[in-house]
């Protein structure tokens, strides 16, 4: 008993771990982000998309390329929302009885195990990519109302914010989906090994850190 109660405390700090070095990251990331937009590819990004908007909102006749445009980001949408689908509900089917069982009836002695929360939180990322790319295919499908609408049509032009603002916020939203489902990494480690956790996620960060370099300008 006194082992497993040592190896469950030792799981439970290495997530401790590697939750600490992922959210100090994230803070660093939303802390430039706010401060300096143009060093995060984020915040760049997002507003590399409203001045795409803006831009082709006064080229009449590039209706069409901006439909197409947007038609590629739903389309990259759609997959990264399947594709969480797919995997929340094979996680679910794999795991989700266990969590169950093993949150409700916790073992006497040893504490709350690890693991199902693990595979639990799982869950919980993989749902979040989800509902992030399905969101991005929202405002996708919104703007392409807007961007296919004669450029100098009565119509359009009170729209136009909208456009921009959707465009704008269906980027951040693709963005934080995939974000999520890279997530699932050190918690798929930290379910075969709780003390692979804090590698993974050293891991992820560094990976993280090139996603979230914007391409030089100039």
């Amino acid at each position: 008993m006194t082992a497993m109660f040592r190896d469950n405390t030792l799981a439970w700090l290495a997530f401790g771990v590697s939750l600490v070095l992922f959210v100090a990251y994230e803070g660093w990331v939303l802390w430039v982000g706010h401060h300096a937009p143009h060093r995060m590819a984020r915040t760049a990004h997002a507003r590399m998309r409203a001045s795409w908007a803006d831009a082709l909102s006064q080229r009449p006749g590039f209706e069409i390329v901006a439909v197409q445009t947007l038609r590629n980001s739903l389309m990259s949408a759609t997959i990264a929302a399947s594709t969480a689908a797919l995997a929340l509900m094979g996680t679910i089917t794999l795991a989700g009885g266990t969590v169950l069982e093993t949150i409700s009836h916790p073992q006497a002695g040893a504490g709350l195990a690890l693991r199902p929360v693990l595979e639990a939180l799982l869950m919980l990322v993989l749902f979040a990519s989800y509902v992030c790319s399905s969101m991005a295919m929202r405002y996708y499908n919104h703007a392409g109302f807007v961007m296919s609408m004669p450029v100098q049509s009565d119509e359009r032009r009170p729209l136009e914010p909208m456009a921009r603002d959707h465009v704008e916020r269906a980027g951040l939203l693709y963005s934080w989906g995939l974000r999520f489902f890279l997530m699932v990494a050190p918690l798929v480690a930290g379910i075969v090994n709780p003390l692979l956790m804090p590698m993974m996620t050293a891991v992820l960060v560094f990976v993280l850190w090139f996603f979230d370099r914007p391409a030089k300008l100039g």
